[in-house]
């Protein structure tokens, strides 16, 4: 194989047998996942600059979005902000071409801003927000190895994923989704920063959900406490889709009646009152923390879409997993891909990629199944360029 790839079966206990898992889902609201996407608007809103004045994309990462929580007072039926949130964009574009200066910092603020309002919608970017750009120039050598007409990548670095999501999985993701999607139409007190804890013991599972609510939606406790009550028996329901194991849901453990503590906020977000974010400390390029499941530290959010391998192959690996386990699901229960590069080195033709197919203990003929997943992959890394497509058209998800 030219793209050096190793395709081999191992024999392991599927993740839907074993006896525990533990899953996580920040929603888009949670500090982590708002710098995540911050970083991600500001990269792709770049690149479309960068396009309509040369056609291509330069060389940028935006990956250093850090959030400074500010402070908030809030309360039933209406609370106030105290000291604004703090948004720092941090990372390294190319800023000038020859005599010709770019509005990178405008662009950069100016996606940023949209981003809030568009994702945090009881939030005040205006007046409650202190955005700060220290974008600066990237680096000579990185941005001459970063050509893309070179196509070389420009970081040595892996990325890794795994198909299918298991029912535990799917049901983290899809009840952050369903709170910050269409459950919003009856139950708007509920805000964006909503964070999905699944775990599973025998064929049990137990969702643990914060969220938080908006203040001035949220007249009393009495009206707090219905909101809480209805949002648990939404999402019980909800999840009978999902999975056919008993599910235990609980709603912002963290409350204490008594004391009159509630996870009451005035803009539907825990950043206003103290909670920071950065980028990749959040869920990984598949939308979940899967500590047992294979993972990569590396932040996919902000990276460049052409030959930053801490995204293309995260995304790439993402991919290729799905298509192998859509082809053989009759013949395997879990994939696993892993793909790592040496920067300067075409980002088509990986150092190592590795596709591990984890099948019945019983299967025996298996070379089909091998084949098939080797011509997968090559496929997809001959074609990286599809991926740089949808992330610009915002087809795909990088958290």
């Amino acid at each position: 194989m030219s793209k050096n790839i190793t395709a081999e079966v191992i024999h392991e206990t599927p993740i839907e047998k074993q006896k525990i898992e533990i899953v996580e889902r920040k929603g888009i609201g949670h500090p982590d996942s708002i710098a995540d996407g911050i970083a991600e608007e500001v990269s792709r809103n770049l690149c479309r600059m960068y396009i309509k004045e040369f056609d291509r994309i330069l060389h940028h990462n935006t990956d250093e979005v850090q959030i400074v929580g500010g402070q908030a007072e809030p309360k039933f039926g209406g609370g106030m902000m105290l000291e604004p949130i703090y948004i720092l964009l941090v990372g390294r574009a190319v800023t000038q071409v020859g005599e010709k200066r770019l509005p990178y910092r405008t662009t950069a603020l100016r996606a940023a801003d949209d981003y809030l309002k568009d994702i945090c919608p009881h939030l005040d970017p205006d007046n409650n927000v202190s955005l700060d750009c220290r974008i600066g120039q990237g680096s000579i050598d990185l941005r001459d190895v970063y050509d893309t007409k070179k196509g070389l990548a420009n970081d040595t670095s892996f990325g890794v994923s795994f198909a299918p999501l298991s029912e535990t999985e799917k049901t983290a993701l899809e009840v952050e989704r369903y709170i910050n999607g269409s459950m919003k139409k009856d139950l708007p007190e509920i805000g964006e920063d909503v964070k999905v804890m699944a775990t599973r013991i025998g064929n049990e599972i137990d969702l643990t959900i914060a969220a938080a609510m908006v203040d001035c939606l949220t007249p009393d406790a009495d009206h707090y406490k219905s909101v809480v009550e209805e949002l648990k028996s939404k999402v019980s329901d909800y999840v009978l889709s999902h999975t056919s194991r008993d599910v235990k849901v609980m709603v912002n453990t963290a409350d204490d009646y008594e004391r009159d503590v509630y996870y009451l906020t005035v803009t539907g977000l825990s950043m206003e009152n103290g909670d920071d974010g950065s980028v990749g400390r959040g869920n990984r390029a598949n939308g979940l923390i899967t500590p047992f499941r294979p993972m990569s530290m590396e932040a996919a959010a902000g990276k460049n879409p052409v030959t930053h391998v801490g995204k293309i192959y995260n995304l790439a690996a993402n991919q290729i997993a799905l298509k192998i386990y859509d082809e053989l699901q009759e013949d395997i229960h879990d994939v696993f891909v892993r793909l790592v590069s040496q920067i300067g080195k075409p980002i088509s033709e990986p150092q190592a990629a590795s596709v591990q197919l984890v099948v019945p203990e019983e299967t025996r003929n298996y070379t089909t199944s091998l084949d098939t997943a080797e011509a997968i992959t090559e496929e997809a890394l001959d074609n990286l360029d599809r991926l740089t497509k949808m992330i610009l058209e915002d087809k795909i998800t990088v958290f």
